[in-house]
């Protein structure tokens, strides 16, 4: 095996080479000293929001508060009208109100599922509401007297009885849905039609946002959703409506003249129970025992002084006594403005 062996010269000049300054070297450490300076300083904490331009979020976020308020008191009204109709409790619970694109919004439906096309005038885009068959098809065997066993999910089209059957479950949709909606805009709701397959329905283009509104049914043991869409060109005019400023303003208005009678016409029929006391006297508990027929009970009311007449316990009238058709009466005389002294309540 053969072995190079260096020369004293060629150690000798290793060495003076490796002990020299190396001004490449010097110039680099020259440079890199001010970059690592800087790679230490902190860094100006800017917030960066993502944004996604094939989703734009039109939508501001004071309507979508605006719009998860409104649907948060549907969603409980909804909930007793379902408990009326099927005689069962039905929780109705808002899960999520989102904005996405209509394909996103088909593509993440069942096929086969309960899709109704839905008309809300004045509004210039059709609404869609998708009712899940895991919850549908329990609440199609409630109203046919089924009970509150699970039946297995049948994973087809309704039939025309099943869809006679669901129209009374869109229609308390649709009437609770117009109530919602009365301090914002009345609405007149119809069902255009029912479609099995999503796919087979397009309102608007695919790349449209939408509005999903997201509600979580519960019926006994079973669980199902209930997704309501509405298209961003429905609600783009009416847009100011939904703001929040709006939304406070116009629920603490005054009262207007049509609720005013329409409360008086509610209150018209309303039993009340009406007393009149013509005396009253304090006598202890041993003449109390001792009375017997004829005995006389003396008061300090004078005969000529008003009768107190109270409703539901409140005095409110001053009458006085006498007959009309052979039968007992009292003549209203005066309104009590104050409570009579000694009354007990």
């Amino acid at each position: 095996m053969s072995q190079d062996v260096l020369s004293q010269t060629e150690v000798e000049s290793l060495l003076s080479t490796i002990s020299a300054p190396d001004q490449s070297g010097a110039a680099l450490s020259t440079i890199s000293a001010p970059a690592a300076k800087s790679s230490t300083a902190p860094r100006s904490r800017e917030k960066v929001n993502p944004y996604d331009f094939k989703r734009p979020e039109r939508v501001g976020k004071e309507q979508m508060r605006a719009l998860q308020s409104l649907h948060e008191g549907f969603g409980r009204n909804f909930g007793a009208s379902l408990s009326a109709l099927l005689r069962s409790i039905v929780e109705v619970k808002l899960t999520s109100v989102d904005q996405l694109t209509y394909s996103e919004f088909v593509f993440s439906l069942e096929n086969p599922t309960c899709f109704n096309l839905l008309r809300a005038e004045p509004l210039e885009s059709n609404l869609i509401l998708d009712i899940n068959p895991s919850v549908l098809y329990p609440i199609i065997d409630r109203l046919l007297g089924g009970g509150s066993a699970n039946s297995q999910l049948a994973r087809r089209p309704l039939t025309e009885i099943e869809l006679r059957l669901v129209s009374r479950l869109t229609d308390k949709f649709l009437e609770e849905m117009k109530h919602a909606w009365e301090n914002v805009l009345p609405l007149e709701l119809s069902v255009e039609r029912v479609e099995s397959n999503p796919q087979l329905v397009q309102i608007v283009p695919p790349n449209e946002v939408v509005v999903l509104i997201s509600f979580e049914l519960t019926l006994g043991g079973t669980r199902g959703m209930m997704n309501l869409c509405i298209p961003f060109n429905s609600i783009e005019r009416i847009g100011n409506k939904l703001s929040a400023n709006s939304w406070v303003g116009y629920s603490r208005s005054a009262t207007s003249d049509e609720s005013r009678s329409m409360m008086h016409k509610h209150l018209d029929n309303a039993l009340v129970e009406m007393v009149v006391t013509l005396a009253d006297s304090h006598v202890t508990t041993g003449d109390l025992i001792g009375l017997r027929v004829g005995d006389i009970i003396t008061t300090e009311k004078d005969v000529k002084a008003p009768l107190h007449v109270s409703v539901e316990g409140s005095p409110k009238f001053e009458a006085a006594p006498g007959a009309f058709k052979g039968r007992k009466a009292i003549r209203v005389t005066g309104e009590i403005m104050e409570t009579p002294a000694g009354w007990i309540e």
